[in-house]
């Protein structure tokens, strides 16, 4: 009985006992892990690089090249305006001062050479032709008095001092008519019309001198105007070129025969990007703005619709160098920075690629030059086309993580 009583306290030890032990175990696991240092954290991954599979490339139509060198003109940038040469605008004014009778065009309005713009009334005008035709009579009274003493000096019975004096006064009158006829003529009043006819006109008409359109008119009806002022302004477009502004630090590399890129700011980003050509370049600056005067030929059939005194944006195209270039699809602007993705790994089923940095520079025929801010081999393979989707996938995996 005593040996089955022992066996029993044994078994029903055993679990008190094998708890102990898991708990004593327990412990000495807990404590080991608790003295155990963390970890390190995985690396991160090259921001970047990014991934796509084959079927992806192909899908987006990614292509690859290398960089290619090419001359690349380097510009100069010029503010200026739309100009006329000086004998291809008029001003025209009175010759003596009147009152305005008639105002014949308006502004915008097409004239042609000899036009009349504006008709004038006065006294003086009536009294110059009233000269005139007064210092005509005279001079055909005088002239029968030359020719009467002429012909007693022949017959020796006048005296030399009155053919003298006959000579004279008639040389002095004739002064005079030649005078009053040479004023008559820039009134617009014909001498010869008014010595056959006699009739004085109480009007005289402004005419232009060239043809073109009217800038402004400055008059109307009933306005007495003097010699000075400017009554209206006429504008021969028929060669308008660019008058630009360039600054002392540019000026060396601009030479006779560049060509010019230019916009009209008026028109907004979407006007359209005119051309031109060098043909006269400063000898002199402006002292106070420390800019030479460039002038340039339009080219092309845009010229319709510019305006003189139109403010324009030039780009003047200098001499190029030997430069490493990208086709246009193959720079991403990203913010302030621009980038470009080269192919660094590739297996039957992925491709990986890279992002490099760079500044873009002048643009021909869609490629751009590119001065590399991330240094890389110029043997590097580099997208061509489907950049836009490595950026997309790159910001998306950016945004996974």
């Amino acid at each position: 009985m005593k040996s089955a009583s022992s066996s029993l306290t044994l078994f029903l030890l055993m679990p008190t006992l094998a708890g102990l032990l898991a708990a004593c175990n327990g412990g000495a696991s807990t404590q080991a892990d608790a003295a155990a240092p963390p970890a390190p954290p995985a690396a991160p991954a090259n921001p970047d690089l990014v991934t796509i599979s084959a079927a992806q490339a192909r899908a987006a139509g990614i292509t690859l090249g290398g960089f290619t060198r090419q001359n690349m003109a380097s510009e100069v940038m010029a503010n200026g305006v739309i100009d006329v040469p000086p004998q291809n605008m008029v001003s025209i004014s009175a010759v003596l001062g009147g009152y305005v009778q008639q105002v014949k065009v308006l502004p915008g309005q097409f004239v042609k050479k000899g036009a009349v713009v504006a008709v004038l009334r006065h006294p003086d005008y009536l009294k110059l032709q009233q000269d005139y035709l007064q210092s005509l009579a005279r001079s055909r009274f005088l002239s029968q008095e030359l020719e009467r003493q002429r012909i007693l000096d022949v017959e020796d019975v006048g005296a030399k001092r009155k053919l003298q004096q006959a000579q004279a006064d008639y040389a002095t009158e004739q002064a005079s008519q030649r005078s009053l006829a040479a004023q008559l003529a820039q009134l617009n009043i014909s001498a010869s019309r008014l010595a056959a006819s006699g009739q004085i006109q109480p009007t005289v008409t402004l005419t232009t001198p060239l043809g073109g359109y009217v800038k402004t008119v400055s008059i109307n009806p009933g306005q007495f105007v003097n010699p000075a002022d400017v009554l209206v302004e006429v504008v021969d477009r028929s060669d308008l070129h660019l008058q630009l502004k360039v600054f002392e630090r540019d000026i060396a590399r601009v030479q006779l025969g560049q060509p010019i890129l230019f916009t009209v700011p008026a028109r907004g980003t979407s006007g359209p990007v005119l051309r031109a050509r060098v043909f006269l370049v400063g000898k002199a600056f402006d002292d106070d703005a420390r800019t030479v005067a460039v002038h340039a030929h339009l080219e092309g059939n845009d010229a319709d619709n510019l305006l003189p005194g139109q403010y324009v944006a030039a780009r003047i195209q200098t001499a190029g160098q030997r430069v490493r270039t990208l086709p246009e699809d193959a720079i991403i602007q990203a913010g302030e920075m621009s980038y470009a993705y080269v192919q660094t790994a590739t297996t039957d089923s992925t491709a990986t690629f890279r992002r490099i940095q760079l500044r873009p520079g002048a643009t021909a025929h869609g490629d751009v030059a590119v001065a590399l801010l991330t240094p890389v081999r110029d043997t590097l393979r580099v997208v061509q086309h489907g950049a836009y989707f490595l950026a997309a996938e790159h910001s998306k995996g950016q945004g996974d993580e």
